[in-house]
């Protein structure tokens, strides 16, 4: 492989279908490396590429990595979540960088990502174009049918409401299932024993309130203002993550 200076080096973060899509305008350039290590949201850590970036002083672009290991200048973070929420979505960051224009499906693609539903509904997406680009972003997760199964059991058992917020108690670390199957909704909850994750227009006020451990990376936010923002997985203990499904109901039961 010839890491020139020359040629940019892109790291592919977690798999969805925007990183999919990113990956796949990369590999049609000659000026750009294209790592893969084929990694998920939850295990989506610079590290994984310490050995392929360990003596490249080329320009390194990281999409949506964690940075667990210390960085050179020549190394750049792409993301659009925590500290870096106000920028466009990672797929409009690297067409920046490369100076390509996006069609209207990597625009639609660029919107779920950013602002999920209501975003592509604001570019006018038709209810088919919203159909099957979250059928493939759940796909390029690796949600399949036992995931979507699942989805709908969690729904039929683990579905509760509280003021105005909607609580799942879900039997699949996969909650974008879920959250296709209730929207719209107002504010949701979903939960395992090892994460949970808060959606809807509650989301800014939560990030107040969660400030320093947002600061320690142990919880994440993104989407703008009717985001999301949950708990990174298996970095909170079972009581604790039942301490926090008990404080976010608490907040909502008498609205």
């Amino acid at each position: 492989m010839n890491n020139t200076p020359s040629r940019k080096t892109f790291l592919i973060g977690g798999h969805d279908l925007e990183m999919l899509t990113i990956k796949q305008i990369l590999e049609r350039r000659e000026d750009c490396v294209v790592l893969d290590k084929h990694l998920r949201w939850d295990n989506a850590f610079l590290s994984a590429y310490q050995d392929d970036i360990k003596g490249n002083d080329g320009t390194i672009y990281g999409i949506e990595l964690r940075e667990d290991i210390p960085v050179k200048s020549n190394y750049h973070r792409i993301d659009h979540h925590n500290d870096k929420e106000g920028l466009p979505s990672a797929l409009e960051q690297v067409a920046e960088i490369l100076n390509v224009e996006l069609n209207r499906l990597q625009l639609l693609i660029a919107a779920n990502d950013k602002g999920y539903i209501p975003a592509m509904m604001a570019l006018s997406a038709t209810k088919e174009e919203i159909a099957e680009i979250r059928r493939a972003d759940r796909s390029a997760q690796g949600i399949g049918v036992k995931e979507e199964r699942l989805a709908e059991e969690s729904i039929a058992i683990g579905l509760s409401h509280h003021g105005q917020l909607t609580v799942v108690k879900s039997q699949t670390p996969h909650f974008s299932p879920i959250c296709d199957r209730l929207f719209p909704y107002k504010n949701l909850l979903i939960y395992t024993d090892s994460e949970w994750t808060f959606y809807g227009d509650g989301k800014k006020e939560l990030e107040t309130l969660f400030a320093n451990e947002i600061k320690i990376n142990k919880i994440y936010h993104g989407g703008g203002d009717n985001g999301y923002i949950g708990a990174v997985r298996n970095v909170y203990s079972i009581n604790e993550i039942a301490s926090f499904v008990a404080q976010l109901i608490n907040k909502y039961e008498d609205i």
